[in-house]
């Protein structure tokens, strides 16, 4: 039985990710440290062939350790967040970031040369395509436009450097993949989060379909967003995500490869914001928009290449967003109906 490390495991990607793994028969090892959300309880934390380990991915004994059994790694540990995130913690996500991918290619640098690791799966971030002026973005593209001007769009491009700069110096295998706006359920309030209000409504600081649920589910009218509501992006299923992960952790075609991993289908903000109106309001319901000062990272247009992936991997995202509304609709009303948000 092959045995997968994942870090970031209790994040909102690592539970879809975990919980696609198990469900293709691996043994899976978990690692985090609970910083984002605090400790909670997954629906697989009792599987058979899941083992959870609390701890700081920047410890690169402790990963070394981890890795010491491991066939794959997925590198998905990170400070990561919404784009009001980005401003507020910019140097701290840049400086843990860094230190969080060193400290794991020095420990699978180790692991790929006296043990059994075979490869990294790093996740990286469309965010590497910040400065993009021309679309879709491509696999490649990133090394031809400016770098990214936000300091975390600049640490995703860094953690495919290093994945390069491993392979030139010590031959350790990767592939990196770039996930476009995962949705889903289960991302909730981070841990000291920054007091961000959208007129009457604390904001989750997440991503911009749970913060639109929670605001049209408090009654918010006019319902505001940031910016014109233009901005074009592809929202991708958690679970979808997920499979095209492994996929790509697995398939042989994948060693020293990049992937965007997306929807093909991209969604204006102003149209996401209907479909939410609709579906908690009822379809007769006028809606009627505010309007936020964006903010300055709010990329306007997010759309990604993806040939590659179905190409090479066979792998395609097939949930549509009616689905996507649907669960998380569910999963914020619950949430708020327990007092989490």
């Amino acid at each position: 039985m092959h045995k997968v490390a994942v870090t970031g495991a209790a994040g909102f990607i690592g539970g879809y990710l975990v919980e696609e793994l198990l469900c293709r028969g691996y043994a899976v090892v978990g690692l985090d440290d609970f910083s984002k959300y605090g400790p909670l309880r997954r629906s697989f934390d009792d599987h058979p062939r899941y083992t959870f380990v609390e701890g700081d991915a920047r410890d690169a004994e402790l990963m070394t350790r981890l890795l010491a059994d491991c066939d794959q790694l997925v590198a998905g540990a990170a400070l990561v967040g919404g784009i009001a995130y980005f401003h507020a913690r910019a140097y701290d996500l840049l400086a843990a970031n860094e230190r969080i991918t060193a400290a794991t290619c020095d420990a699978a640098i180790r692991a790929h040369r006296t043990g059994r690791l075979r490869k990294v799966t790093w996740v990286s971030s469309s965010m590497v395509y910040e400065s993009a002026d021309s679309w879709p973005s491509d696999e490649g593209q990133q090394l031809d436009i400016p770098p990214p001007p936000s300091a975390y769009g600049f640490q995703k491009l860094a953690v495919e450097y290093f994945a390069h700069a491993a392979w030139d110096q010590y031959r350790l295998p990767f592939t990196i993949v770039r996930p476009f706006n995962c949705v889903g359920a289960g991302e909730g309030r981070a841990l000291g989060a920054e007091q961000v209000m959208s007129g009457n409504i604390r904001l989750a600081l997440s991503h911009v379909v749970p913060d639109l649920v929670q605001k049209v589910l408090k009654g918010q009218d006019p319902l505001r967003i940031f910016g014109s509501g233009e901005q074009l992006r592809h929202y991708t299923y958690g679970g979808d995500v997920a499979a095209g992960i492994v996929t790509a952790m697995e398939h042989p075609d994948a060693r020293n490869e990049d992937f965007n991993i997306s929807a093909a289908e991209g969604t204006r903000v102003r149209e996401l914001a209907s479909m939410i109106w609709a579906r908690v309001r009822g379809p007769g319901s006028q809606l009627r928009l505010a309007h936020d000062l964006p903010f300055r990272h709010d990329v306007q247009q997010r759309v990604p290449g993806t040939g590659k992936a179905k190409r090479l991997l066979g792998f395609e995202a097939t949930t549509g967003l009616d689905r996507m509304l649907d669960e998380v609709i569910g999963w914020v009303r619950a949430a708020i109906d327990s007092g989490a948000l």
